[in-house]
């Protein structure tokens, strides 16, 4: 298992976990919370693109306690390693699951599936995030204390021709988090699932030019509101879209 960890000293609040990081979104939720004392881990397969966004975390807040473990989603055993090194930093307060599997722009004819990659588009956004949840869950339960996010999508509440690839996990997801909510939250813990009705502002697909890009710093705002949120009016699904302007 390979960690690095960047700080003097661990903050007082709990850790806030996001499965999924890359240069968009996850980096800034990682970012957000950080900002707020949260000792902050960022979990993804590839430990060495972990590593060099804990330093550019670290250049922007330079008080920030942020830690890189690497984890393979698809796999049990790899969740749970991964979460035991997590329970050696801190009590997780947080747990963020913003695993997002790469599907053609252009959307692939159904024949055109293999049944591998239709296995992988089921696993990684349901199956991965029943495994996390369940390394995070019984704390949370005995602390009667914690918040779990999901990210969605539009293939989350929506079928297309052509997104049978992206949209079944996705459905799987929401599903999830709709039963994980009304089960935990008489509780004490805080399920909300967040659809992204857009596309998020990172790196620029070709042939994309011209669409509005929901701005992942402004999402990551969202995510940190949601967090706050009091007992008696918490949002259990959000939809964001971008703005879209008249013609």
């Amino acid at each position: 298992m390979e960690r690095r960890s960047s700080s003097s000293s661990p903050h007082g609040r709990g850790v806030v976990a996001v499965v999924g990081v890359g240069p968009g979104l996850g980096f800034s939720i990682a970012r957000r919370f950080a900002r707020e004392g949260y000792s902050v881990v960022i979990l993804a397969r590839t430990y060495e693109k972990l590593a060099r966004l804990v330093v550019q975390l670290m250049a922007l807040e330079r008080t920030a306690h942020v830690s890189a473990i690497s984890i393979d989603c698809s796999d049990p055993q790899s969740v749970h390693d991964a979460f035991e090194s997590v329970s050696s930093i801190g009590v997780v307060e947080v747990l963020v699951y913003n695993v997002n599997v790469q599907v053609p722009y252009l959307p692939p004819h159904f024949l055109d599936i293999s049944a591998e990659k239709f296995q992988q588009t089921l696993t990684l956004p349901a199956l991965g995030a029943f495994y996390s949840v369940q390394q995070v869950l019984p704390g949370m339960l005995q602390r009667r204390k914690g918040t779990i996010l999901f990210t969605g999508a539009t293939a989350s509440i929506q079928g297309e021709a052509g997104s049978a690839e992206s949209a079944c996990g996705k459905f799987a997801l929401r599903a999830l988090s709709q039963c994980l909510s009304k089960e935990f939250q008489p509780q004490g813990i805080h399920v909300a699932h967040i659809i992204l009705d857009g596309i998020v502002r990172c790196n620029r697909p070709e042939g994309m030019a011209g669409q509005t890009f929901l701005d992942p710093d402004a999402v990551a705002e969202v995510y940190w509101q949601i967090h706050m949120q009091h007992p008696s009016a918490w949002t259990q699904e959000l939809d964001l879209k971008p703005f879209l302007p008249a013609r």
